[in-house]
C-alpha cells in the first residue's frame, strides 16, 4: 500500500511525501530516482545503520554515523556533518539525505540548509514520532544544553520516504513517545483549518488496539490523516508566524522537561504527553473546557497507557528555562491550551502567573 501527500507552501516550495509498507528494494529505486546524477552524503542513525545497512543501497563512502540520543543534536556534530559534505566534494546540486529518528532529520537539516547556503535534503523518518511530525514541515534546529531547538532554520525537503517496515523493529518506548506526537493531532483537529473532518479523535479512541498491534494499514491511515493536519498548518504558516503555533500543543511544559533533565529522562513524545495532561488539567480548572471534555481528553489518553506526571522540578527553574524557550515573548511564556473539542488556542502568561500554574495555586 502507498499513499502519496503533497505539501506546496509556494511554486518554488513543494514536495511529495510517500507513505507505504513496499520493500525496502523499492525504496531503494526510489530513491536513486529522485537522487541520479547527484553526489550523497547521507547521515544515518546509528541503529538504523546496525539494523538495516543490508536493506539500504547506500555505499560505505557516503555515510556518516551518528549516535543516538537527543545529546547528538550539537553543534559539533553539525560541524563534522559539514566537514564531512567539504571532503566529499559535495557541491549546490547534490543532497544530503537523513535517515533516522528525529534528532538526524533535524541536525541533517540544518546542515544541508546552511551547506553553500543550501543544498537538497531528503528525509526518510524510521521513527514513529519523526514520520508523523520533524520529518515533515521544515523545521531544522540544534539544542544547546539551555535550550532546545535554539539554533535552527526552516528548510524544506525535497521528497520525504515514510516506509512504515521501519516500525518492526522500534522498541516499544519509542513507539509510544511517536503515539504522544499523534494524539497531540486529535486535540488540535479543527484548529488546523483541513477542508473535511479526519475525525481522528474518534479514530483513535476506535483504533487503539489495532495502532497499539501496528496493523499496517491502520498505520499508514494513522500517519497519513496526522500528516494531512499538519501540512494543512504548514502551507497556510511555514514560519510559525500564527497558526503554525498550534502544533506545540503540550510542547511548552515538554522542551522544559527534557532541558531540565538534561534530554535523559524522557524521550521527546513522552515530554509531549506530560505537556498535554498538564495544560488539560489547568484549562479545565480555569473553565476552559468543560468537564465532559476534559474527561473525554484525559481517557484517550489514558487509553495509550499514559499517566500524569506529578512534577517535582522547582517552578523558578522551569520558569528560566521556560523564558529562554524560543515561543517565548516580550517576557510571556507562550502556551497552547484547549479551548473545545479539537480545539485550541494560544494564551500567554507572565513568569508569576506560570509560577502560580506550576504550583496549583488560584
Amino acid at each position: 500500500m502507498k499513499q502519496i501527500l503533497k505539501v506546496k507552501i509556494s511554486d518554488e516550495k513543494k514536495y511529495n511525501i510517500e507513505i507505504s509498507d513496499e520493500s525496502f528494494e523499492k525504496l531503494n529505486r526510489e530513491i536513486a530516482k529522485i537522487t541520479e546524477g547527484q553526489k550523497r552524503l547521507v547521515v544515518i542513525s546509528k541503529k538504523v545503520y546496525d539494523l538495516y545497512r543490508d536493506d539500504l543501497d547506500f555505499d560505505e563512502e557516503e555515510i556518516f554515523i551518528l549516535k543516538d540520543g537527543e545529546r547528538e543534536k550539537n553543534i559539533k556534530n553539525y560541524l563534522k556533518i559539514i566537514e564531512r559534505a567539504v571532503q566529499r566534494g559535495l557541491t549546490r546540486k547534490d543532497v544530503i539525505i537523513a535517515a533516522g529518528g528525529g534528532v538526524v532529520g533535524d541536525l541533517a537539516g540544518f546542515a544541508a540548509s546552511t551547506y553553500m547556503r543550501g543544498i537538497d535534503f531528503i528525509q526518510i523518518p524510521t521513527t514513529l514520532l519523526s514520520a508523523v511530525d520533524s520529518s515533515v514541515g521544515g523545521k531544522t534546529a540544534i539544542d544547546l544544553r539551555e535550550a532546545k531547538n535554539i539554533i535552527g532554520s526552516f528548510y524544506q525537503p525535497k521528497a520525504v520516504f515514510i516506509n512504515i517496515n521501519f516500525l518492526e523493529t522500534l522498541d516499544d518506548r519509542q513507539y509510544m513517545s511517536g503515539l504522544g506526537e499523534v494524539l497531540k493531532y486529535a486535540f488540535i483537529e479543527e484548529s488546523c483549518k483541513y477542508p473535511n473532518p479526519l475525525y481522528l479523535f474518534e479514530f483513535l479512541t476506535l483504533g487503539c488496539d489495532k495502532i497499539l498491534e501496528k496493523e499496517p494499514i491502520t498505520i499508514i491511515r494513522m500517519i497519513e490523516y496526522c500528516l494531512n493536519l499538519k501540512i494543512a498548518v504548514v502551507n497556510q504558516d511555514e514560519k510559525e508566524g500564527g497558526l503554525r503555533k498550534i502544533l506545540n500543543f503540550g510542547h511548552t511544559l515538554a522542551h522544559a522537561l527534557e532541558t531540565i533533565t538534561k534530554y535523559k529522562k524522557y524521550t521527546h513524545g513522552e515530554a509531549v504527553v506530560y505537556g498535554m495532561f498538564f495544560i488539560i488539567q489547568w484549562a479545565y480548572e480555569k473553565q476552559y473546557i468543560t468537564y465532559s471534555y476534559y474527561r473525554l481528553s484525559m481517557e484517550l489518553l489514558e487509553k495509550y497507557g499514559f499517566e500524569p506526571l506529578e512534577i517535582k522540578y522547582p517552578a523558578e527553574k522551569l520558569i528560566n528555562i521556560l523564558k529562554k524557550d524560543k515561543k517565548a515573548e516580550a517576557g510571556k511564556i507562550t502556551f497552547i491550551i484547549p479551548t473545545d473539542k479539537k480545539k485550541v488556542g494560544e494564551i500567554q502568561l507572565a513568569a508569576d502567573e506560570v509560577e502560580q500554574m506550576f504550583k496549583g495555586e488560584e
